[in-house]
């Protein structure tokens, strides 16, 4: 028996002991009742003291006897918590309509090649690392999902979401080769993706962008599998409500770790899903008790903790704690002896009774009261030794998927009881089994051994002798277990993991739409937040991509002028408005709708990236184009959510992330942590990212045209949608916009920088750049410099730092690789070669934003920024205390011009002394208009 698991026939319950059928709120157990009369008497009365006393009584002496049950060491479990048995009894487990044998053979070819290729990764000279002990720990978990639960791409449902724990990849990729899906060089070159060529290697974790065609979500950065996994499952039913997708169908897995569920991020959003009832979304918590380095809980029991805060939340909470052999004494435990050691034994000691034989068992486990050394008197140690743990037994698994699936009006948590490294003698259990990533040659045999392998010595040892580790093993296409996985599979809708797109081409919005933003706002004065709302609202009554449109914000829709959305898209919420809003009497009242297209995510701006993610890739999970639309505080977007912005581009997610409220001196009175400086340096390490920073609302126009036709429409080269996502940074300060320049270089602009005016005059002359909302400071500068000082500037408009270094490196690296070839001009380089004088740049980020093209720049390069850290006070006297107003811009030029030569030195001293540009002082009678958010 290849692990161990004896399947013999479950023990019938005693009629005369008949154990309680369920476990309701913490309370009852299936220990049978020994003495019915006298529980019947207590019964009576407690009932008697509520009829008579009344229910406040009743429940002061139930605390008290809780007390004092805890006090004299009875071990009764916390109301929010069961005892530490399986949640579903023996006679309420459903038949198992699997192959016992084939699935239990299935299982160890899948452990082998799984652990083989982390150890052959690890061989002399190549050493990539790996990990052994996580799948070996989950494998039944898996295997019951692969053989009876997960609905596949072509399930006539749709087919199910699921979030593979990274660490587990080995086992996954190992499924797959035994299905023919990846081949054994593939095996072999685990964890080296370049050096063998395109496509020969796997990546160590699942990762989309890595292999798209096998991983559908990335799931390694840990915590964030949890938060994904929910907002994944509440977005199948916000399709499903909207009329976009039927997903009545699909059901959301998400493989956990019970040390992963110390992340903030696992547990920070258990709510929604409780609250949504979110029953098409199970978690599957491996609770091998052990960290990376040690216990999980070593004087705590983690299920219990994970028990109560779940049941807490309000999930459906499934405990898989003890395999099928300890049935049989449990229904024994006629006074609660093992029901208590049960309880009252710590993590800690449980893995170390999960390492040692069956003598230390029986001398510190059941010794510690006769009635329980008793109960084991008639099994050997080998017997004691083998009773396994709930997670590795395939009918208490299957039993618990089981009620998952038909559970009804709540999300399932499944709390499976494992041992880390489970069936490798070498690791299993042991502290340092995450680093254990190479098993020797008498570990690869005794492991062979226990798992029954049809696999000679000789074999091994050739392996061995010529590589340092052992063959995998492929039992042939035409043997029994792969035609049972094949079937199985084709049953539940082709194999998994898969990414598929499916998707249909989008027909995108003409340039009628976007003409309103380039006439110009005339007299009044509006921000490019504003522009982009203003956009976003013409989009949303498009009749092609208006109800694709998901409008997305932590708790500031009208923050951002977005409440005039409220009445016509509403705001989704699954069980409607079952009250009348506050607002009822405004026009631009709180709209709440089943049906509703904007996600009010609450302050939460993780939830919000979690929901632009399965928004941003509906493409290749359901097949239909979403474009998320998720606007923000900029400063709480990369800085505080940077880790989920890569798995949204991992996973090839698409869509809008408007960072509004940008800069470091725009929402100034908020004060240091609202005043980002930074989010263009974090957007630019990420490769998916596209980031602008347009000053006027006809580029805000250009730029999200643009992002619609790469992201949705025949992309940047014709050849197709593009896995990007635009990131725009926006701002809450009006001006009165201009019209679009005649003639505009519409795709300069999208490169990242255009000559917006030239200079009057015939003085020394100067390049003055500037992004965002620091457009206007050097249109004041120009002005200042022609009259005060008779210098002439040219204006240029950089929409895109970011972009302008990255066609600049990337002109660099094809360079290298083609030495031969002078290659081509980098664009920055191109626009600004012949512009005469220094140049002098300036946004409201700090100095390291425009610094990016500085290499590339054609002559004298002075970069102006807001650095250090950010304060509350008007955004002139900010301005100037950072020196990024026009008058500072001034200096700067008139210092630069008198460095070579074109002006008096003692111009700029002039000018300093002019404009006091060390002093925010000056400039504390200055008004400041639109300066909330």
């Amino acid at each position: 028996m290849s692990e161990d698991v004896d399947t013999s026939t479950k023990p019938e319950s005693s009629p005369q002991h008949a154990p309680r059928a369920v476990i309701h709120e913490g309370l009852p157990t299936q220990l049978p009742d020994i003495d019915p009369s006298e529980t019947q008497e207590w019964l009576e009365s407690f009932e008697a003291m509520i009829d008579e006393r009344g229910r406040s009584r009743a429940r002061y002496v139930m605390l008290r006897l809780l007390e004092r049950a805890r006090e004299k060491q009875v071990g009764v479990p916390a109301l929010r918590s069961t005892d530490y048995i399986n949640t579903i009894p023996p006679e309420h487990e459903p038949w198992f309509p699997g192959d016992e044998d084939i699935e239990r053979r299935i299982r160890a070819f899948i452990r082998w090649n799984a652990a083989v290729m982390v150890s052959d990764a690890n061989r002399p000279g190549l050493e990539v690392g790996g990990h052994i002990a996580t799948y070996q720990s989950a494998a039944s978990l898996y295997e019951v999902g692969f053989n009876h639960f997960f609905r596949g791409k072509d399930h006539e449902g749709g087919g199910d979401q699921v979030f593979i724990q990274g660490h587990a990849s080995p086992g996954i990729y190992a499924r797959a080769f035994l299905e023919g899906r990846l081949s054994e060089e593939q095996m072999l070159n685990f964890r080296q993706e370049v050096q063998h060529g395109p496509g020969k290697g796997l990546p160590s974790y699942p990762h989309p962008r890595l292999m798209p065609d096998f991983w559908e979500f990335p799931t390694v950065s840990m915590g964030l599998t949890a938060l994904s996994s929910i907002y994944q499952a509440r977005f199948n039913k916000y399709m499903h409500n909207r009329g976009i997708k039927d997903t009545s169908q699909q059901h959301v897995w998400a493989f956990l770790g019970d040390g992963e569920m110390g992340e903030p991020e696992s547990l920070g959003a258990i709510s929604l899903p409780a609250r949504e009832e979110l029953d098409n979304l199970t978690f599957v918590i491996n609770c091998n008790l052990q960290q990376l380095d040690g216990p999980v809980r070593g004087n705590g029991k983690i299920i219990q903790e994970l028990e109560s805060v779940f049941r807490g939340a309000g999930w459906n909470v499934v405990k898989v704690i003890w395999g099928r052999q300890w049935d049989e004494l449990l229904a024994k435990d006629v006074d609660g002896v093992l029901v208590n050691a049960m309880n009252s034994t710590p993590d800690g000691a449980f893995q170390t009774f999960s390492v040692e034989d069956g003598a230390y068992n029986r001398e510190h486990f059941f010794g510690q009261d006769p009635r329980l050394r008793e109960m084991v008197a008639h099994m050997s140690d080998r017997q004691i030794e083998k009773l396994p743990r709930g997670g590795h037994d395939y009918r208490k698994v299957y039993a618990a998927f089981d009620a998952a699936t038909k559970h009804v009006g709540q999300p399932t948590v499944i709390l499976a009881h494992t041992i880390k490294g489970w069936t490798i003698d070498a690791l299993a259990g042991k502290n340092a089994t995450h680093q254990m990533k190479k098993l020797n040659l008498e570990s690869l045999k005794l492991y062979r051994d226990r798992l029954y392998l049809p696999m000679s010595d000789k074999q091994i040892d050739d392996a061995y002798e010529s590589n340092k580790t052992a063959p995998f093993f492929h039992p042939g296409d035409d043997s029994p277990e792969i035609q049972y996985m094949l079937e199985r599979r084709a049953q539940l809708g082709g194999s998994l993991p898969k990414r598929v797109d499916r998707s249909k081409p989008l027909k995108l919005p003409g340039d009628a739409v976007y003409s309103e933003l380039k006439q110009g706002s005339g007299k009044n004065k509006i921000a490019t937040t504003m522009a982009a709302v203003r956009l976003l609202r013409d989009w949303m009554k498009d009749p092609e991509i208006g109800q694709r449109i998901v409008p997305i914000a932590p708790d500031e829709f009208r923050t951002f002028g977005m409440d005039s959305m409220f009445p016509s898209a509403k705001i989704y919420n699954p069980g409607g408005q079952q009250y009348e809003s506050v607002d009822r009497k405004l026009l631009l009242k709180w709209r709440e709708s089943e049906e509703g297209q904007m996600l009010h995510e609450g302050i939460s701006e993780a939830g919000a990236l979690a929901s632009a993610t399965a928004a941003g890739s509906a493409y290749s999970t359901h097949g239909e184009h979403m474009i998320p639309f998720y606007i923000f505080y900029s400063m709480f977007g990369f800085q505080r959510t940077g880790d989920s912005i890569w798995a949204m581009a991992d996973q090839m997610a698409r869509g809008f992330l408007i960072g509004a409220t940008a800069g470091r001196t725009t929402l100034t009175g908020e004060g240091l942590q609202h005043a980002d400086g930074h989010s263009p340096l974090l957007a630019a390490t990420n490769p998916a990212v596209v980031h602008y920073d347009p000053a006027f609302a006809h580029e805000v126009s250009h730029i999200m045209q643009s992002g619609l036709e790469r992201m949705y429409g025949a992309g940047a080269d014709g050849s197709g949608p593009e896995n990007v996502i635009f990131y725009v940074t926006v701002y809450n300060e009006p001006i009165s916009m201009p019209p679009e320049p005649e003639g505009i270089d519409a795709d300069a602009l999208l490169k990242g920088i255009y000559k917006y005016a030239d200079g009057e005059g015939d003085g020394p002359r100067v390049q003055l750049l500037a992004s965002g909302v620091g457009f206007p400071w050097i249109q004041q500068a120009q002005q200042l410099l022609a009259d005060d000082w008779g210098v002439r500037a040219d204006l240029w408009s950089v929409t895109s730092w970011n972009e302008l270094a990255r066609d600049a490196i990337d002109t660099e690296r094809d360079r290298l690789l083609d030495p031969a070839s002078p290659g081509r001009e980098p664009f920055v380089t191109k626009q600004l070669s012949g512009a005469g004088g220094p140049f002098v740049a300036v946004s409201d980020f700090m100095r390291a934003v425009p610094l990016q093209i500085a290499r590339w720049v054609p002559g004298d390069y002075r970069v102006l920024g807001a650095d250090g850290f950010g304060f509350a006070d008007t955004r002139p006297a900010a301005r100037r205390f950072f020196n990024i107003d026009a008058e500072s811009v001034v200096v700067q030029a008139l210092q630069a011009l008198a460095d070579a030569g074109e002006v008096r030195p003692e111009a700029v001293t002039e000018a300093f002394a002019k404009y006091r540009i060390d002093d925010p002082t000056a400039v504390s009678g200055i008004a400041q208009e639109g300066g909330d958010a």
